[in-house]
């Protein structure tokens, strides 16, 4: 709370400094006499008190982080800071206020939390759901204890080692405390995921992009929030340039591979044999073909009708085209990384075409998703390849019933185990769904707008209410709430209260919250 207090400060805002720097000190002065009180008694960790940590963190931490925000907007009510709060955290990016309503030290601090909000989850992933085998290590865990990929199998004549249980007495020791643990994944990611954000602030701001503009930018990248300090297009000042370089940092969320801790998820060697990144390829390739295509197709249309004529002749066609191009290439990119981003050329190719967004194909990239165990959001591309492959194995089956399926021991564990597991987790994804929409449509809410939104807070992307025209069976306001209803402002306190858990179940997944429910979990 220290930084944006000194940036306001420093641009004129003093109210909202001395609201930042006096909650600064409040929470500093609290946590020292909780850890002051409790250094005496240290209770013993264990595995499930880290779980019980991460849904705590995303639902209790945040109202410690409204508390600021609340002070600095008084008509909003500590209850909307929380959901800002919430939807920042989880790297949903939603938000009830416009863009140019709120100061920027503000919009600093909701790119600060969830910037922070992505380190979490890449910390959590690594100490927390691994050890677990949830959050998508499920898929590669290997029954024999080992890395089958880099290690034979045993013959059958070798001796059954048996080991030792993990009560054991051995096991016992200060490295095997999850708070430990913890602090080493942390000291592995945070300086790779601080280090490439200061890069890319200053790319963008190479590029033209204003000191905040590129550093929310920056964060909202890497933490793939998709939040943004300017109203439509965030890539005005950099242009073209500014997006290329976006993009090639939002491929870092289609892989695990790319961050400290991966090694589990690693199901080839080389990098260019990677099941996700190849996935997320064809399917980012494959859409923005399919949006060109579109876009161009209703070009055509429009010039067949009488559509105005345009004096620039066709080389200036060709360029709208190859915007056109770009935009549906960076839009399938950011929607699958659940980041929301939207290119400056998107706008250009609808206005080319005279189309309206493609919003249910951007909602389907959102389900897709992006790698396991990155900050992206949705059902994963690991899990949506094991059930291709299976798709794939089973109608191989169809046509030679004796045909033996190869790739080698992580392909086929993929193949089966794998999409076994990913099959549970879709399910559990889609009743979800569907149990998000229905809370949602109790009240006056349209059934596409309760779907739409409800997507958009299960897969954390918060900017897909905004890419999608929706209309509401009702009117309401947020107090400093930008429109009468803009996708989120709009929504009663119930709705909002809907939408927040099911913005935490997306950000730690179902399985995790099941496991909270299990007697096994809690069983000593």
């Amino acid at each position: 709370m220290m930084v944006p207090a000194g940036y306001a400060s420093v641009t004129d805002h003093d109210a909202i400094a001395r609201h930042f720097f006096y909650s600064g000190l409040l929470f500093l002065v609290l946590t020292g006499m909780i850890g002051i009180a409790t250094a005496a008694n240290p209770a013993g960790q264990r595995a499930r008190s880290m779980l019980l940590t991460m849904v705590a963190t995303m639902t209790v931490l945040p109202v410690m982080l409204a508390v600021p925000l609340a002070e600095s907007l008084p008509d909003t009510g500590l209850f909307n800071a929380w959901w800002e709060m919430v939807s920042s955290l989880t790297t949903t990016g939603a938000s009830l206020y416009s863009a140019d309503l709120l100061a920027p030290p503000l919009h600093l601090w909701r790119a600060m939390v969830g910037w922070m909000g992505g380190l979490f989850m890449l910390v959590a992933a690594i100490a927390v759901l691994a050890p677990l085998r949830v959050g998508g290590f499920e898929l590669m865990s290997s029954p024999y204890g080992r890395r089958e990929y880099f290690e034979r199998l045993p013959r059958s004549a070798d001796a059954l080692e048996v080991p030792s249980h993990l009560s054991s007495p051995a096991f016992q020791t200060e490295l095997v405390d999850p708070a430990y643990r913890v602090l080493r994944a942390l000291q592995a990611v945070a300086p790779v995921y601080v280090g490439l954000t200061l890069v890319l602030w200053v790319l963008l701001l190479l590029l033209g992009d204003s000191s905040l503009i590129a550093l929310c930018r920056a964060m909202g990248t890497l933490a793939t929030s998709g939040i943004s300090p300017v109203v439509g297009a965030t890539t005005e000042g950099s242009g073209v340039l500014g997006e290329m370089v976006i993009f090639l940092f939002l491929i870092l969320a289609l892989s695990r591979r790319f961050w400290p801790g991966g090694g589990e998820l690693r199901a080839t060697e080389r990098i260019v044999d990677d099941p996700e990144l190849r996935l997320a390829a064809g399917v980012v390739f494959l859409v923005a073909a399919l949006l060109f295509a579109r876009h161009f197709i209703g070009a055509i249309e429009v010039a067949n009708t009488g559509g105005p004529v345009d004096p620039a002749g066709p080389f200036d066609a060709i360029g709208k085209g190859a915007a056109a191009a770009w935009g549906g290439l960076f839009n399938g990119l950011s929607y699958l990384t659940t980041t929301g981003w939207n290119s400056v050329d998107w706008q250009g190719a609808r206005t080319w075409s005279g189309l309206t967004s493609p919003g249910l194909m951007l909602a389907g990239l959102a389900m897709f998703g992006g790698g396991v165990a990155t900050t992206a959001g949705g059902v994963k591309l690991l899990r949506v390849y094991a059930l291709a492959r299976h798709g794939e194995r089973e109608m191989e089956r169809i046509i030679h019933p004796r045909s033996i399926g190869g790739g080698g021991r992580m392909a086929r564990r993929l193949r089966r185990e794998g999409a076994y597991l990913a099959f549970i987790f879709f399910m559990l994804f889609a009743i979800s769904i569907a149990v998000v929409v229905i809370l949602v449509s109790i009240q006056q809410v349209e059934f596409e707008t309760a779907t739409i939104l409800s997507i958009a807070a299960l897969t954390n992307t918060g900017p897909l209410a905004g890419a999608i025209p929706l209309t509401p069976a009702f009117e309401g306001t947020a107090g400093a709430a930008s429109a009468p209803w803009d996708g989120w402002s709009g929504l009663s306190n119930y709705n909002k209260a809907i939408l927040a858990g099911a913005m935490i179940v997306g950000r730690l997944e179902t399985l995790a919250i099941l496991a909270l429910f299990t007697p096994d979990f809690w069983r000593r």
